[in-house]
C-alpha cells in the first residue's frame, strides 16, 4: 500500500497564480464530480490522509480541473477548481490560475486532450474491484510507469493515439497505479455515463 503514500501529491513543477478563477465553473462539472464522490469513486483515504480521483473539462481558455487534495470535499464548489492555462509534459510543468493548485493528475488529463481533439471531459476514479476486472480487458498502461509522471502522460497519449478500441471503450486502466481508472468522452455526460455503465 506504499503507493498511496504519495497519492495526491503534485509531482510536477506548478506555477500557481493564486487569484479568483477567471472563468465560471459549469454546473455539470460540479454535478458529475459530486456524483463520483457519492459513489466513492472520488474520495479520501483516511488511513493515508490523501485524496483520490479528479475531473476536468477542456475549455477555450485551458483545462478546468479539480484542485489538489479535494477528494474529501463534498459538496464541491467552484473555488475547488483551477484553470490550467499552459503545460509542458516533457518539462513536467504547469501554470494554473485559481484559488487552489491543480490536481496531481493534471498531466494525464492534458495528455488525453492533446491526443484527441474530440475529447472534452476526463474523469479519473479509483475502484479496486473494477480495476481488477478491467485490467488488460481495456487498454492498460505499463505496470512500471508511476502515476502523475511525464512517463505516464506519454504512455496515456500513446494509448489514445494508437489503440483504436479506445474510440469505443473510452476507458484506460493504470496498471502501475492500483485502483486508478480514467474514463473520457466528448462531454461530461458522455464520460460520466461510461463510468456509471460499469456499476
Amino acid at each position: 500500500m506504499s503507493q498511496f503514500l504519495d497519492e495526491g501529491y503534485i509531482k510536477f513543477e506548478c506555477n500557481w497564480i493564486n487569484k479568483p478563477l477567471p472563468i465560471p465553473v459549469p454546473d455539470s462539472l460540479l454535478f458529475w464530480r459530486d456524483k463520483m464522490h457519492q459513489l466513492g469513486l472520488i474520495g479520501y483515504y483516511p488511513q493515508h490522509k490523501v485524496g483520490y480521483g479528479n475531473i476536468s473539462i477542456r475549455t477555450k481558455q485551458g483545462i478546468l480541473i479539480s484542485g489538489t487534495q479535494t477528494g474529501n470535499t463534498y459538496p464541491i464548489t467552484a473555488a475547488d477548481f483551477t484553470l490550467v492555462t499552459t503545460y509542458d509534459i516533457d518539462k513536467n510543468n504547469v501554470t494554473c490560475e485559481g484559488q487552489i493548485k491543480a490536481s496531481s493528475e493534471t498531466m494525464t488529463h492534458a495528455a488525453i486532450y492533446e491526443a484527441d481533439n474530440s475529447i472534452n471531459a476526463v474523469i479519473h476514479i479509483h475502484h479496486f474491484e473494477l480495476w481488477k476486472k478491467l485490467l488488460h480487458q481495456v487498454p492498460t498502461t505499463n505496470k512500471n510507469i508511476p502515476y502523475g509522471t511525464p512517463e505516464m502522460a506519454t504512455e496515456i497519449k500513446r494509448l489514445v493515439i494508437h489503440n483504436s478500441s479506445l474510440k469505443i471503450v473510452k476507458t484506460i486502466v493504470m496498471e502501475g497505479h492500483e485502483e486508478g481508472i480514467v474514463a473520457f468522452g466528448k462531454n461530461l455526460e458522455d464520460a460520466g455515463k461510461i463510468v456509471l455503465n460499469y456499476f
